[in-house]
């Protein structure tokens, strides 16, 4: 599937040229919130996990995977907000999770922060004889605890009713007060067809789970999650032209429809078919305007040469568009400062690409592109400080410097979107603080991640962090300390990132031994050494260099 680049941590500022009015959250605001006892209102989200086969029955291997998929839909369909299994899946790669692994209590409740699920519903399947037993509990992320507890039997023909009757024993539980849903329901699929549809998802090779989706539509002509899973396993052999097919036929009533139109703009990407990629997202935009559409009609319009006449014709003004409606996510300002980087706007083009800097700044392609545009705005300084940032975050940036500097820059590095990603940063608690003292402000920020964290409230500490961050974009404890919050959560990518930024703000042994243990924990053992030899180098006495040290030791009997 066409890969999306989502921005799920930080919510950063760059330090030089800040604005005078910077959004943050006051002090007295979360002075009260805390004091009143109260967290920031967090939606309720329900994240359905695989159920445990619990005899290995071969026969029902399939069933835990269909189990979660078919009470997700039970519980979205009932209004609910239901975590869907690409985000699930997503999770899992960032965890470095095998799928099909049975996972303790604690991974799935890791899995669950990293999705923004309240809640977690997660169980066993069996057979009793000739009746499907499913046995499902409903935890809350924030206590550890089970809420809720509910059983059903029945044949496995009717797992579908089997699965609506656990919904609804664990609905009002899961996730508060059902609301009512205004997609329209889909038909529910024959159990042969629901069948072939979750072993497509299962098969680890494209062409055997192309093979299981045909099967499936077979069974059920418009089943049409089937077509899109079909979509998916011809993207991922790079038959995009049967990827197009699969889904040129969903009907404009189904329930997938809109879906499916946007893949398939993916697809007529991807084909260089520009001019019908650019209808299908115009059409998608008019019917409900969405960020990733606006962002995708952007892209479409740097990569063909004649754009169409409109009042947003141009890449810039898609882009705009974009991150207009959604300002957390910085590709969408990555992608508008680098449309200007390609006319060469110099000046717009650093505007933005702070902007996605200060989102994300372990961006290394938008620090580089920052300090292309920065030197041709002729401010040096920076732009050096922008490039080596780039360096220490990736080595193929260096290789980008070896090229003529009006080449050094490549074409194609603008992002096409999906719309079904991880959710970002929130922006809802964030409001106008004008004249405050921007350190004073973000020392109180760390102050309280740094609580928050040794407390181990995760959730709590990454945003206060991420407060702290936006008012002083490079903090060194801040990102000292996010890197912790991001390891402790098995996200080691984005340690290993957060760390990187704090030596570059400030060197130090602390965060050259934790830059070390996130190495350690990532089975990179040659960097883990470089760094733990510089962590005690400045500190002979670190305790945490220590623990690097003995852990690569055992790795090495």
């Amino acid at each position: 599937m066409l890969r999306t680049r989502t921005c799920l941590s930080r919510v950063l500022a760059r330090s030089c040229g800040l604005w005078a009015a910077m959004a943050v959250l006051t002090a007295e605001a979360v002075y009260a919130q805390a004091s009143a006892g109260t967290s920031s209102t967090v939606s309720e989200r329900v994240l359905v996990m695989p159920f445990e086969n619990v005899t290995h029955d071969g026969r029902i291997a399939w069933l835990a995977e269909a189990v979660a998929i078919g009470l997700t839909d039970a519980l979205h369909g009932s209004g609910h907000a239901v975590i869907s299994r690409d985000e699930r899946q997503e999770a899992f790669e960032r965890l470095q999770v095998p799928p099909a692994a049975a996972l303790t209590d604690a991974t799935v409740l890791r899995l669950g922060q990293l999705v923004g699920a309240t809640s977690i519903v997660r169980g066993t399947v069996r057979l009793d004889g000739d009746m499907l037993v499913v046995d499902a509990r409903v935890i809350v992320v924030d206590s550890a605890r089970v809420r809720h507890r509910a059983t059903a039997k029945g044949p496995l023909a009717d797992l579908l009713a089997t699965l609506a009757s656990v919904a609804r024993q664990i609905a009002p539980l899961a996730s508060g007060s059902a609301r009512s849903s205004s997609l329209p329901a889909a038909a529910s699929p024959t159990i042969a067809a629901f069948e072939s549809y979750v072993r497509g998802l299962l098969a680890e090779n494209p062409a055997t789970a192309a093979t299981h989706f045909l099967s499936a539509l077979e069974a059920h002509p418009t089943y049409d999650r089937a077509r899109l899973a079909l979509w998916d396993a011809m993207t991922k052999r790079g038959d995009h032209k049967s990827a197009i097919r699969a889904l040129e036929v969903v009907a404009p009533t189904s329930p997938e429809f809109a879906r499916a139109r946007f893949l398939l703009g993916l697809s007529l990407i991807e084909a260089k078919q520009f001019d019908d990629a650019y209808l299908v997202y115009q059409s998608l935009v008019e019917r409900a305007p969405t960020a990733a559409a606006f962002n995708n009609l952007g892209v479409i319009q740097l990569r063909r040469a004649t754009s169409s006449a409109g009042p947003f014709d141009t890449p810039s003004a898609y882009f705009k568009r974009a991150s207009d409606l959604n300002a957390a996510d910085s590709d969408f300002f990555f992608n508008l400062g680098y449309a200007y980087w390609a006319i060469r706007d110099s000046a717009s083009a650093v505007h933005w690409l702070r902007e996605a800097v200060r989102r994300n700044p372990a961006d290394g392609e938008a620090h580089y592109v920052l300090g292309a545009a920065l030197t041709n705005a002729e401010n040096t300084l920076e732009a050096h400080r922008e490039k080596e940032l780039a360096r220490r975050l990736s080595s193929v940036f260096a290789e980008w410097d070896k090229r003529p500097p009006a080449e050094s820059v490549p074409p194609g590095l603008e992002r096409v979107k999906d719309d079904s990603t991880l959710p970002a940063a929130r922006y809802a608690d964030i409001v106008q603080a004008v004249g405050r003292d921007q350190e004073e402000l973000a020392a109180f920020h760390v102050a309280r991640g740094r609580r928050m964290y040794e407390q181990e409230m995760d959730r709590d500490a990454t945003a206060e962090l991420n407060r702290a961050l936006f008012l002083s974009p490079y903090h060194p404890e801040a990102n000292l300390l996010l890197g912790r919050v991001h390891q402790r959560s098995g996200r080691m990518a984005e340690a290993i990132g957060s760390y990187k930024i704090s030596l570059w703000s400030a060197e130090s042994a602390a965060a050259h031994a934790a830059l070390a243990s996130a190495y350690l924990d990532a089975k990179d053992h040659e960097s883990a050494r470089t760094e733990v030899a510089r962590a005690m180098e400045m500190d002979p006495s670190s305790a945490e260099a220590k623990a690097v040290l003995d852990g690569l030791g055992r790795a090495d009997r």
